[in-house]
């Protein structure tokens, strides 16, 4: 008699992998579950966006995970990652909660999880979650994301802001440090200033670098040099920085304390566009202060 094959128990690894709803399946919510689901710290359970066709295209991205039309047709979940646009975060936490409610699931212990990935909002946007008795905390990665294939390349060391619930965090951190994140804790009242800071170090330096090159070509520069001067002037001050640290790259008209050719090229640049010449005066006032903290520097 030919002995029937046996059924291999799950590992304890298995057994206790929590199940991820994702609900806005961005570049964001698709770089962090692609790695979840490599690194196998959660299930990817059901993935909700825009449409049922991006849904399932971001599945496809993740690897895992099945694409849903609306919001109650998400089956529970112990974490629940919030990723859609800041302003649409509310409005989300209350028709997450209105499904719920409606579905009735029983009480889990210990209560879900939900998280948003937002820099400059914290926890208690998610109050309509918070009042159904889940452990609510926000989680921001200070990564540009500009391509999924890029942030999967350059996620390993991202640093990352826990806040909220603290068992709620408790459970991120294990799951980001697992991914490769280096996570610490910020205060709910300092997520703005934390947010603004990674505005200045990322999102602002497009904004510059444009700015850069439409004067460059209201000169008269050729355009087909421009290319070249954006590749290598911001190869070479990144390095400069990374290497020196910020006072110590600090060049131009304030490195030097040139007060007066500051006011002359801020009098140009305010003549060619005022909201420029703003940004030309306040950021000159910046490294002006910047150049003082040089050691030698009168």
């Amino acid at each position: 008699m030919t002995a029937q094959p046996t059924m291999k128990a799950l590992s304890p690894k298995t057994q206790h992998q929590p199940r991820l709803n994702i609900v806005g399946a961005g570049r964001v919510a698709q770089t962090l579950s692609h790695r979840w689901h490599q690194q196998r710290s959660f299930v990817i359970q059901d993935v909700l966006t825009t449409s049922l066709a991006s849904a399932q295209t971001a599945c496809g991205v993740i690897g895992a995970g099945n694409a849903v039309a609306q919001m109650d047709a998400l089956r529970d979940a112990e974490v629940w990652m919030l990723a859609v646009p800041d302003a649409q975060l509310a409005a989300c936490a209350q028709a997450l909660a209105t499904a719920r409610s409606v579905v009735g699931s029983p009480a889990a212990h210990p209560a879900p999880i939900a998280f948003h990935c937002s820099g400059a909002q914290g926890a208690v946007t998610l109050a309509p979650l918070s009042a159904l008795g889940w452990r609510v905390a926000s989680a921001h990665c200070i990564l540009s994301f500009a391509s999924v294939s890029a942030a999967l390349e350059q996620f390993p060391g991202t640093p990352c802001a826990l806040e909220g619930d603290a068992s709620a965090c408790d459970t991120l951190r294990t799951a980001f440090t697992a991914i490769g994140a280096h996570c610490f804790d910020v205060a709910s009242s300092d997520k703005l200033l934390y947010h603004a800071a990674a505005v200045f170090a990322t999102n602002f330096l497009p904004v510059l670098q444009a700015t850069a090159e439409d004067l460059w070509q209201s000169t008269g520069m050729p355009t087909e040099l421009i290319p070249h001067l954006r590749a290598t002037l911001l190869r070479n001050a990144v390095a400069n920085i990374t290497a020196l640290g910020p006072q110590a790259a600090l060049t131009g008209p304030a490195a030097r304390g040139d007060t007066a050719a500051i006011a002359r090229q801020g009098a140009a640049v305010t003549a060619w566009d005022a909201p420029t010449g703003a940004a030309y005066a306040a950021l000159s006032a910046l490294a002006l202060r910047l150049a003082a903290k040089i050691p030698g520097n009168p």
